[in-house]
């Protein structure tokens, strides 16, 4: 019995887990392109650089549709964006997702 309980009690744990991490969130920051500005990868994607708890964090966003149009903005320039969509960590980098992009002013 014991045994059954401790199992559904890791199950309920992990699909919370999972159900977090797709939840939509809107993050706000400095747009621009992991490897133009950032260097940090060898073909051009974007980022979105924020702070949190006092320490910057680099978000890199998945190469889907509404990355890949919005990217032409952040390339070659730096733009305060807002950013809706899901995150999860993936080998230690924060991926991001994104729904929605657009620039913003400070």
């Amino acid at each position: 019995m014991k045994k059954v309980l401790s199992m559904l009690a890791l199950a309920g744990i992990l699909s919370f887990t999972a159900s977090a991490e797709d939840k939509a969130v809107t993050i706000m920051g400095e747009g621009q392109c992991a490897k133009c500005s950032l260097k940090v990868a060898d073909s051009c994607q974007n980022a979105i650089v924020t702070e949190k708890d006092g320490k910057k964090v680099t978000y890199f966003l998945v190469q889907n549709d509404v990355s890949k149009s919005f990217h032409k903005k952040v390339c070659s320039s730096k733009e305060h964006v807002k950013a809706t969509g899901t995150v999860k960590e993936v080998d230690g980098k924060m991926e991001f997702t994104p729904t929605k992009l657009e620039v913003v002013e400070k």
